[in-house]
């Protein structure tokens, strides 16, 4: 099922999930991928009656917070902890905010899923 892609940017992102919140749309999760060493595409997936939608934001660089859309859907602070323990992303306004331990150990200073990437503040 490919489904209906929007293409977002930073700004616009919070409101176009406001829109697909509004429209009766399901949350699902969001994924990403590395564009470059240091950027990296973020998708979010919603579903309402069978049709999946996307919003794509491109080239996001990695070193920029990405604004958290979990003040309007909930769950999704599941899915931005993850990005930030394995992508070393950053969300602003996230509503819960594990800091990099929902699912790694205070101990881990290497991103897991972007090569030679040290976390902030570690040697």
């Amino acid at each position: 099922m490919k489904g209906n892609e929007i293409s977002v940017t930073r700004d616009n992102l919070v409101s176009e999930v406001m829109n697909m919140k509004n429209e009766g749309c399901r949350f699902v999760t969001i994924s990403t991928a590395l564009t470059a060493e240091d950027a990296v595409d973020v998708l979010y997936h919603f579903e309402k009656d069978f049709e999946v939608t996307h919003l794509r934001l491109s080239d996001h660089p990695l070193a920029e917070a990405m604004p958290s859309i979990s003040g309007v859907y909930f769950g999704a602070l599941l899915a931005e902890n993850e990005l930030q323990d394995l992508f070393g992303m950053k969300f602003s306004g996230l509503v819960l905010d594990f800091n990099r331990t929902l699912y790694l150990e205070e101990e881990v200073t290497v991103v897991p899923l972007v090569n030679n990437c040290k976390v902030a503040g570690t040697n």
